[in-house]
């Protein structure tokens, strides 16, 4: 089994009465047998244990990460009351077998940019920042370092490239030539709301919302643009604890830990080595400390489908 193209979680194989339509790095989507996901009105998204960095999917899998990123995209959903591509009567029509990790939901006509706010310099961003003093042309203060706050959260857009391609970061005026003003705008202004609104209930459990990622996608009957995939997630996401920082230290509940092991262990070229287990464990514990810091553990449970 090659580590680029892993297989699915076994209880994904066989959902009776649905076909695998697309399996991606960390999520595999399932449209009703006979339709396509150019023509099914919906699908199902399972998100499986697989964790990836560097466009890489490593070995071995994160154990309850599946469940855990799909009870908090829909804790944040309900949360923040956000427009969700989430199916009607989705928990009840629901496979069991995929239960709790995966969310009956809308097929999206997809809009291709990726809207992350960064509320922190820190990551990708950083990095350009240091080349240009920039990120995606907004021009930011002189002699920021990792983990600063920036005078304001901002937005910086990537085009989604085709698969096998990497994402590109671009300017906001690329991607109204993407997808055009009316929804450029749109997206922009909906993904700083939502993150300012996060980054709030984030600071309550003593949290920051480094940055995130967000994807729309429009509603092929009502037309509407709805958040997509998963929301403000541990994958998506950089969380850090706030009390750590203010003492000049960055941890972080999210895969982080895995970067960092990558970064210092392997040099980039061939296939990635496999994660010791105590990375594994730890991140795993990672993923479920933000969650319960988050929303309290009886909360976790009522979030999952």
């Amino acid at each position: 089994m090659s580590r680029g193209a892993p297989e699915a979680h076994p209880v994904s194989k066989g959902l009776p009465g649905w076909a695998l339509a697309y399996s991606g790095k960390v999520r595999d989507l399932y449209v009703a047998d006979g339709q396509s996901l150019a023509t099914a009105p919906e699908m199902l998204m399972v998100a499986s244990d697989r964790v990836s960095a560097f466009d890489q999917v490593l070995e071995p899998a994160i154990p309850g990460k599946g469940e855990l990123l799909t009870s908090l995209t829909l804790w944040w959903t309900q949360r923040l009351g956000l427009p969700s591509q989430l199916a009607p009567g989705a928990e009840d029509r629901t496979p069991a077998s995929v239960r709790g990790r995966a969310m009956l939901v809308r097929t999206l006509d997809m809009l291709p940019v990726e809207c992350v706010v960064r509320g922190r310099v820190t990551g990708s961003g950083l990095k350009e920042y240091q080349q240009l003093g920039s990120i995606s042309g907004v021009a930011l203060p002189a002699g920021l370092v990792d983990g600063d706050a920036l005078p304001e959260p901002i937005y910086t857009p990537a085009w989604k490239a085709p698969q096998g391609q990497h994402d590109e970061n671009v300017s906001f005026e690329r991607t109204v030539e993407l997808v055009g003003e009316a929804d450029a705008r749109e997206i922009r202004e909906l993904s700083l709301s939502v993150y300012a609104r996060a980054a709030e209930v984030a600071a309550q459990a003593g949290l920051v919302l480094a940055d995130t990622k967000f994807e729309f996608g429009r509603d092929r009957v009502t037309g509407k643009l709805l958040l997509a995939d998963e929301v403000l997630t541990s994958d998506s996401s950089r969380y850090w604890d706030a009390a750590a920082l203010e003492a000049g230290k960055i941890e972080s509940f999210d895969k982080q830990i895995v970067r960092d092991w990558l970064t210092s262990s392997w040099d980039g070229e061939g296939e990635a080595p496999e994660l010791p287990a105590e990375i594994v464990e730890r991140t795993a514990a990672r993923y479920r400390e933000l969650i319960e810091r988050l929303a309290g553990g009886s909360q976790v449970e009522d979030a999952a489908p």
